[in-house]
């Protein structure tokens, strides 16, 4: 996890919803007692909210011909990365290293959102994502969840919406 600022500290904030707050964006943060047991983080996510896991997107970091690239997928299906070279203007696409995703973004794994990394990189974001008013990522760590539309995600991540998705 990333280091907290004087101001997170003080509002309690994860560097998501600092981001968040800092661009005036709308959000709702939803908490819920994460189980290191789960075998899913993003499943165990729309169980406990009581959302449907078409709405509930996971932040994964992948590999697009060396450089690191943000992909937000909702949980009820796998990633592209096909799709996802395409749509990052690339060839091909690998899972990043678990490690270096961590040190990059600064969150871990099953935590890592879309929002306030470490160090910012090209996100795209699932097409589906349109489909709903609003979709749930990850707030910064695991048990946390921030929920706003997804045109905000887009526009303060810089993504690209594009069908990286598939069932």
């Amino acid at each position: 996890m990333a280091k907290k600022t004087k101001k997170q500290q003080q509002t309690g904030g994860t560097p998501a919803t600092v981001a968040l707050t800092a661009a005036g964006m709308s959000y709702t943060v939803h908490s819920y007692d994460h189980d290191p047991s789960h075998p899913s983080y993003g499943e165990e996510a729309a169980e406990a909210m009581g959302v449907s896991p078409e709405r509930v997107f996971k932040t994964l970091v992948a590999d697009v011909d060396g450089a690191l690239t943000v992909a937000v997928v909702p949980v009820a299906g796998q990633l592209d990365l096909k799709a996802l070279a395409s749509a990052a203007g690339g060839k091909r696409a690998t899972m990043a290293d678990p490690a270096l995703a961590e040190r990059t973004t600064g969150y871990v794994r099953g935590g890592i959102s879309p929002l306030g990394q470490r160090r910012k990189l090209p996100t795209v974001l699932d097409a589906s994502a349109s489909a709903h008013p609003t979709i749930c990522v990850s707030a910064g760590r695991r048990g946390l969840e921030v929920e706003l539309s997804p045109a905000d995600l887009a526009a303060l991540t810089d993504a690209v919406m594009a069908p990286i998705g598939r069932a």
